[in-house]
């Protein structure tokens, strides 16, 4: 059944139940007003259900094949999502004055008309901190606003290509075009960066390379505006839980002082060892120097202020100088749950899972799928002419949905 037809018969739709006032919007997610005898919906695709009427108490109950009922939320508004098609039911209850009134109805789950692509759709934020890259990765052209540097970010990530986030703090924001649902005992959506293993094979067996770890967070489009101004929650990795990573890390950047006189380093490998200055919020400060290899601004150039904070948890710094002379660093990769620090071609390590979702207090919370994602560059280290740690970021994918480029096994991944 087609979904324009399914979008008329929740129209005409009348509640058989005492709150039998309903209102129909344009935009089938959304129900404003009463309970509705049936609705029909695409998949992975929010319905926002919310009675009419004023009472003491709400309750909403999934029933199962079998008849069996489990409360799933005791808000007066309840947002029904789904991943797979089929025919799903449920009871609303609701307190008044004395009496419990209840409406049972089902919930047709179809497939959508126009297929899902799954892959990054839109960026919503790009905001770099400094870094060698930035002003590169995507290209700033001179007049460019920061609305034009999210399209780069955007066509960048659409065509698979990399965008920098620079240092600590610098991140992006994106999405799909439908929800990425939390499927069960699987992962739900994988994120490439460009990290890869050093060719010696000592420094290989330790996962040492190039790891430039950044710290993904998700977030549920609960107001239905479309805008990420909701609530965000951090999917815990491997170094979460660890007394190393600090939470409510802060940190600020300046903007380099005009006309002041460069500071290189004996090497010649740093043009300006004191190029942009940081204070952070436990008494530290430092550079992010600016090196011989990349002479363009390393200040986002679009921006006018004149500083830049950043705040989130601050995972240890993963750079060994191996070689005791500034010569050859190695940064070691995480085990798992972060962008950029695992190579591409294991593919299980750059997955993520929405179970992993904590609030800013630690606490575990259960989402049924999540609307926009946010990495951010996790550590804040320098490693002589590598420069600043930067996390690095190409397009995303969205397991549920079917595709030809990645194959392997989703499940696994745990944080306990």
């Amino acid at each position: 059944m087609l979904i324009k037809e399914n979008i008329i018969k929740i129209c005409v739709a009348a509640s058989a139940a005492v709150m039998a006032l309903s209102s129909c919007h344009n935009e089938i997610e959304i129900v404003s007003l009463g309970i509705n005898d049936y609705y029909y919906l695409p998949r992975m695709k929010k319905l926002r259900m919310e009675t009419a009427y004023e009472g003491e108490a709400f309750r909403w109950f999934a029933i199962d094949k079998e008849g069996n009922d489990s409360l799933v939320s005791t808000a007066r508004s309840y947002t029904f999502l789904k991943g797979e098609e089929g025919e799903y039911h449920l009871r609303f209850e609701i307190d008044m004055e004395g009496r419990t009134m209840k409406h049972s109805f089902p919930i047709f789950v179809v497939h959508e008309e126009v297929e899902y692509s799954p892959y990054t759709a839109n960026v919503y934020e790009y905001r770099p901190a400094p870094g060698q890259f930035v002003n590169t990765m995507p290209m700033y052209s001179p007049g460019d606003t920061e609305k034009d540097m999210v399209r780069k970010a955007k066509d960048a990530l659409l065509s698979d290509e990399m965008i920098t986030l620079g240092a600590y703090g610098g991140y992006v924001t994106f999405g799909f075009d439908h929800t990425v649902c939390n499927t069960p005992g699987q992962m739900d959506f994988m994120i490439k960066g460009n990290a890869f293993y050093s060719d010696l094979p000592e420094y290989e067996e330790l996962q040492g390379g190039s790891s430039e770890p950044g710290i993904v967070m998700v977030s549920v489009d609960s107001n239905g505006n479309g805008v990420p101004d909701d609530e965000w929650y951090e999917l815990a990795g491997s170094e979460y839980y660890k007394s190393t990573t600090l939470k409510n890390y802060m940190i600020t950047y300046s903007r380099p002082q005009e006309g002041r006189e460069p500071v290189p380093d004996k090497k010649n490998q740093i043009s300006d060892l004191y190029y942009i200055p940081w204070t952070d919020n436990h008494g530290g400060s430092g550079y992010v120097a600016k090196n011989t290899y990349h002479t363009q601004d390393y200040f986002p150039a679009w921006l006018d202020d004149d500083t830049m904070t950043f705040s989130g948890s601050l995972l240890p710094q993963n750079g060994v100088d191996e070689s005791h002379r500034g010569t050859y660093f190695v940064l070691y990769a995480y085990p798992w749950g972060y962008v950029d620090n695992q190579p591409n071609r294991l593919m299980s390590l750059n997955c993520f899972n929405i179970d992993w979702a904590v609030d800013g207090d630690g606490n575990p919370v259960h989402l049924d799928g999540v609307d926009f994602i946010r990495v951010y560059t996790g550590v804040n280290q320098y490693c002589g002419w590598l420069g600043e740690t930067s996390t690095e970021v190409l397009r995303a994918t969205d397991l549920h949905i079917d595709n030809d480029e990645y194959l392997f096994d989703q499940t696994g991944g745990s944080n306990n």
